[in-house]
């Protein structure tokens, strides 16, 4: 009875609770928050000194006693308070502009495909404190297939691709149920530790993170292109100590993203082989969908259709399909209810 009451005072919301991004939607208003998920903790105090966008400008700039980290790894909550923190912060954030002095939302979540059920149970429970009334989650292939608008209630088959910072979602979806699946933990996060890799083993150069993820940016590819970009790689040279700069082209770091990109080619290729024929036809003539962050990685789209034999496409605004499919589900919760996570009771 009182969450019913505090209810009409608070926003419904949906939350993409990603590895490198946090994005809120909020019901009959659109996107309204896109920082990064990362937190900075005084660890003599365990105060939380910032969240999102002011906590990432402090990543590999901090004291000793103040960390700059990330809550989520490859998808999954590894650290429950920091989590629960963060999701407050956010619920706060939105209801900011209202009179709502303790708003009570009720929230969808995005969650990876291959989560347990106790990590699933993480996301609700750390929702639920962080001030949720009622939680809801949902697989991110879904809400990525229905951000991108396609017909997932059809019987017909439709092949997402959502690759994210910590894990990569490959699903096939047809009658509002995922019918064959593979989450892999390789995405955004391992194609920077794979540029650091390549920096330290081919020039003995330590990068920072921020660093090899502006490299990836900036002249990453998947696919030969056809003009040379070059770009500065500075960081601190291992021999000497001292500060160094290396000119990388746009060959070289495809040659260090290659391993990763190659094994996820292979996992859309395994989830094509499991799928039955008769939804393959279907995804033969309506294509792939790329999405997240990962599918603006040039030349990616171009590598698939190739490995795939099928045409490949990348979906609008492939940053925000996760979020805007938990805000589509969110707009008419009762009639698209089947999409959900079922309740373990």
């Amino acid at each position: 009875m009182i969450n019913k009451f505090f209810g009409k005072f608070s926003k419904d919301i949906g939350i993409d609770l990603g590895t490198a991004n946090t994005l809120v939607y909020v019901k009959g208003r659109g996107i309204v928050i896109n920082e990064p998920s990362v937190v900075a903790v005084n660890q003599k105090t365990g105060q939380i000194l910032a969240i999102g966008n002011e906590a990432k400008r402090m990543v590999g700039r901090t004291p000793a006693h103040i960390v700059a980290t990330r809550p989520l790894v490859e998808g999954v909550i590894s650290d429950f308070e920091v989590t629960e923190q963060m999701l407050r912060y956010f619920i706060n954030q939105v209801h900011k502009q209202t009179m709502a002095f303790l708003p009570r939302p009720r929230v969808v979540v995005g969650v990876p495909c291959g989560v347990t059920e106790v990590e699933k149970r993480a996301v609700e429970d750390a929702a639920r404190n962080a001030g949720a009334r009622e939680v809801y989650l949902i697989e991110e292939p879904m809400a990525s297939a229905i951000g991108a608008r396609l017909p997932v209630q059809d019987p017909a088959g439709n092949m997402i691709v959502d690759i994210g910072g910590g894990t990569c979602e490959v699903a096939v979806i047809s009658l509002g149920g995922i019918v064959v699946s593979k989450s892999l933990r390789i995405a955004g996060d391992r194609l920077n530790e794979d540029i650091i890799r390549y920096a330290r083993d081919e020039f003995k150069l330590l990068l920072g993170e921020k660093t090899a993820e502006d490299i990836k940016i900036g002249i990453g590819s998947a696919f030969e292109i056809d003009d040379t970009v070059e770009m500065a790689m500075r960081g601190r040279d291992l021999i000497n100590g001292l500060p160094k700069e290396i000119i990388v082209d746009d060959s070289e770091i495809r040659q260090a993203l290659s391993r990763s990109v190659k094994t996820l080619v292979n996992a859309i290729k395994t989830t094509v082989e499991q799928t039955p024929p008769e939804l393959v036809a279907d995804i033969m003539e309506r294509g792939i969908v790329i999405s997240g962050g990962g599918s603006l990685l040039r030349g990616l789209d171009k590598l698939v259709a190739r490995e795939t034999q099928m045409p490949v496409r990348v979906a609008e605004d492939p940053l925000t399909a996760v979020v805007r499919g938990c805000g589509i589900v969110l707009e008419d919760l009762e009639k698209v209810r089947e999409v959900l996570v079922p309740n373990e009771v």
